[in-house]
């Protein structure tokens, strides 16, 4: 397997939590956690099912990579997310040490690794990789589908709060 198409594996578990995220009417977002070789920890958003704001995919992904570990410390581990991690989520990739983030779709509204902000490079206590476009359009497509239905919904149900 080369190079490339080992990090489309990684992010296609990425997808499939994204679709979990999308089934339970969450934004569609996927995250999972590799170390070694092997994926430690899957997750994906639960904002509106926990009614919490720090339930993002990511910040989930790492809280699990952790007790999973034993550490905060995950400097030997790679994260895929098929979205471009939030301010809140990259503070948390450069603080759990995160050694690279794949991510599939930029993020042009939020985004704060390449798209608004660039957090992974300023100086911080920990250097981030990125690489940025991993299965964009799949990543992107699952996206603008969500977004599209909830703003037919919207216009077909003027008085919801979704």
């Amino acid at each position: 397997m080369n190079h490339y198409n080992h990090h489309e594996k990684y992010m296609r578990h990425a997808l499939i939590q994204a679709h979990k995220a999308g089934s339970l009417g969450e934004c569609p977002v996927g995250c999972v956690i590799v170390c070694d070789g092997k994926i430690i920890a899957r997750a994906h958003n639960l904002r509106e099912t926990g009614q919490d704001a720090t339930l993002h995919a990511e910040m989930i992904a790492i809280r699990k990579a952790c007790r999973k570990l034993g550490s905060w410390r995950l400097q030997d581990c790679d994260l895929y997310v098929t979205l471009e991690p939030c301010p809140m989520c990259a503070g948390a990739i450069i603080q759990s040490r995160i050694r690279h983030v794949y991510f599939g779709a930029a993020d042009p509204k939020a985004g704060a690794v390449v798209s608004k902000d660039h957090l992974f490079e300023k100086a911080h206590n920990h250097t981030v990789g990125v690489t940025p476009g991993i299965l964009e359009q799949p990543c992107g497509d699952i996206l603008s589908d969500f977004f599209r239905l909830l703003r037919e919904e919207k216009r077909s149900n003027p008085g919801s709060t979704k």
